[in-house]
């Protein structure tokens, strides 16, 4: 864990004059507000005649006392949750935070614009608090004498619609997420602040968490003590239907908690159910050991609340369709969630690189490692996704056809490399992207990622005459220490030094080529393909099963026109180099005639595939704003969709991969 150097806190010095400015740091300058008439507050009106004090570094002292933590969710009409903290506290300066670096949003994510209201009591009285003028997500208090404990209350304004901010409430359930809703004193780590939390849900409500439950009487769940860390780490899902499925063979607490906009969509059926079961034991093979004492899926079947999919060390968030349960096998991304964000027990929460084991939640966290924290997730997940039978190891294979193809399309290796997108969330979290071929994204180390270690895969099975294999390195590198979960750090070497324990080779250099690579020579990582049997080609007719995969077919036509076409005609995703690039389209243009004919997808197709002797160009009318404009693209390629093609004579390693252990 990284060492923070410590800072000494001033103190707050207060007057009983007219508001003041206040220096901090002696740049910026702030004039305070006058001071509320009613109630008074004790220490008021303000002024501030020194800069502010630093706000204090986390030591690893513990926080004298108990923070009691009482959330009321009632209010789900309005979507407002009301908070009301009592935190232990000596007289002197105080600095509360809001938490900025969220756990799995790899940025400071924080949504402290949706946090109003905040008032702070002592013996009866209000006390004044001021933002820090630097970090806005301190807020500095000055804790009169004579004041043992102060009653923090504020109200977390959650979002009507998914425009700006995620929802998480609607009239049937609530997703509760603790680190959008508190503040915490500085100066600890996060594992050394204990609060007692609690949350009043709606009458006949249920919920499912990781936490351990004291009562739960009149709608009020109370829960065992918990430090900071772990709390922030068990979100709850609560709602009006709710079900709860054991899904352990063994017995030993593995269960999916469902919440459902109605009542019909919470019941797996039995067979899917075995999945689940599957999907656990063919993780338990895999690892070899457990990261935790028990696990809690919290599944949502919404079209109402936002879409999530969210790792925690002992349970995780994820919403599916609807009709997930009842139209089966119909979204592999969906289907596929759950078995990704449980590998995260392992990679990311129990596991995780060194560089994001901050002290508490306000500590900027590193990225280096996403490559393996995501990118070996990604490949794991989508192993166990077969394995356990959730999808067939044929629509994971047509899959990573689509991967492979993306990135062998890619130009924006071209300048970027892989390891710099590690750092795409503290850009600017998902923030806009008009040309994601050239700019790369977070699914970048995600998904090329995942090649990289079906390459590491296929190497260690090719050089060791398929004796050993990666699943030898997750066994060693993740497993162990059965039942615990404290987490634990890593860093590149020992990345290198596990793969070196399965299998002597350079890998230091096998990672960084690919990591590291960038310019006009660069490649995507499609080795490992070759290596499992397969090669990367391109048809102009999916099978039924692809397209259940490759769902964008109908409108994609990225591989041929360098675009995809979306519901309303719009040009999307154009890519970088491509055609339409070349013909000087960009974001904004309507497609409104294909051959002097109204547009839509199956016109265009149509035209791609009839101009495949040349004998018909293929004349687009495009329109953005009050412009038009005439294109005539003379490409004869028709029609090109990625497939995986078996190589002749080669062993068949990628179904090797994706078939269930038996031991």
């Amino acid at each position: 864990m990284k060492k923070h150097l410590s800072a000494a806190a001033m103190a707050l010095l207060l007057s009983s004059t007219a508001t003041a400015a206040l220096a901090h740091n002696g740049s910026q300058q702030w004039t305070g507000p006058a001071a509320p008439a009613n109630p008074t507050p004790q220490n008021t009106p303000l002024a501030l005649s020194r800069a502010l004090p630093p706000i204090p570094a986390p030591t690893e002292a513990t926080y004298p006392g108990i923070i009691r933590y009482e959330v009321d969710a009632t209010d789900v009409e309005r979507k407002i949750v009301n908070v009301r903290q009592t935190i232990p506290v000596k007289s002197g300066p105080l600095v509360l935070l809001y938490p900025k670096f969220l756990p799995g949003n790899h940025a400071d994510t924080g949504p402290i614009q949706l946090i109003s209201g905040v008032t702070v009591t002592g013996a009866g009285q209000r006390i004044v608090w001021l933002r820090d003028t630097i970090d806005p997500y301190a807020f500095h208090v000055d804790v009169p004498q004579g004041v043992s404990e102060i009653v923090v209350e504020f109200q977390w304004l959650t979002q009507p619609d998914n425009s700006q901010w995620r929802v998480v409430m609607t009239p049937d359930m609530v997703n509760l997420q603790w680190e959008k809703a508190l503040l915490y004193p500085a100066g600890y780590h996060s594992t050394g602040i204990t609060f007692a939390p609690s949350i009043k849900l709606p009458a006949g409500w249920n919920y499912g968490v990781s936490l351990d439950t004291e009562s739960f009487e009149n709608g009020v769940a109370t829960f065992k003590p918990v430090d900071l860390y772990n709390l922030i780490d068990s979100p709850l899902f609560g709602g009006a239907h709710f079900n709860r499925v054991d899904i352990d063979p063994n017995g030993a607490g593995v269960h999916l908690n469902i919440v459902g906009d109605k009542a019909d969509y919470i019941n797996p059926t039995a067979k899917q159910i075995g999945y689940y079961e599957s999907l656990i034991t063919q993780a338990d093979r895999l690892f070899g050991a457990r990261p935790y004492d028990r696990y809690e899926f919290l599944v949502a079947a919404t079209n109402q609340m936002g879409g999530i999919g969210l790792e925690h060390h002992r349970s995780s968030e994820n919403t599916i369709p609807t009709d997930f349960f009842t139209n089966w096998g119909k979204n592999l991304g969906s289907i596929g969630l759950l078995p990704h964000e449980y590998v995260h027990t392992w990679n990311g929460k129990r596991n995780r690189p060194a560089d994001e084991l901050t002290a508490n939640h306000n500590i900027p966290t590193q990225n280096t490692l996403l490559w393996v924290y995501e990118g070996q997730t990604e490949y794991w997940g989508d192993v166990l996704t077969a394995r356990s039978g959730l999808a067939p190891v044929e629509d994971i294979i047509t899959s990573f056809a689509e991967v492979a193809a993306f990135y062998d399309n890619q130009p924006g290796r071209g300048w970027r490399p892989l390891q710099d997108t590690n750092n795409h969330n503290l850009l600017g979290y998902r923030t806009s992207n008009p040309y994601t071929s050239w700019m790369r994204a977070t699914g970048d180390y995600y998904r090329e990622a995942l090649l990289i270690w079906l390459d590491a895969d296929t190497l260690i099975r090719e050089a060791t005459n398929d004796r050993k294999s990666l699943d030898d390195f997750a066994k060693g590198f993740f497993g162990g220490d059965n039942g615990s979960y404290a987490p634990r750090g890593y860093v590149f070497e020992d990345v290198v030094a596990a793969l070196n324990a399965v299998h002597p080779h350079d890998w230091a250099t096998f990672l960084r080529t690919r990591l590291d690579a960038a310019g006009p020579d660069a490649k995507a990582p499609l080795d490992g393909l070759a290596r499992s049997g397969y090669r990367l080609t391109y048809t102009d007719a999916l099978t039924d099963a692809e397209k259940n995969i490759q769902t964008g077919w109908k409108t994609d036509f990225q591989y041929s026109l360098g675009f995809t076409l979306s519901g309303t005609n719009r040009i999307n995703n154009i890519r970088w180099g491509g055609l339409a690039f070349e013909a000087d389209i960009g974001p904004g243009w309507e497609l409104v005639a294909i051959n002097d004919q109204a547009a839509n997808a199956d016109r265009l197709r149509d035209a791609v595939t009839a101009n495949k002797d040349g004998s018909a160009p293929i004349k687009l009318l495009l329109k953005r704003g009050d412009k038009f404009r005439t294109v005539q693209f003379d490409y004869t390629g028709g029609l090109r969709y990625p497939r995986l093609e078996r190589i002749e004579g080669t062993r068949d390693r990628l179904t090797e991969i994706l078939s269930p252990r038996r031991r």
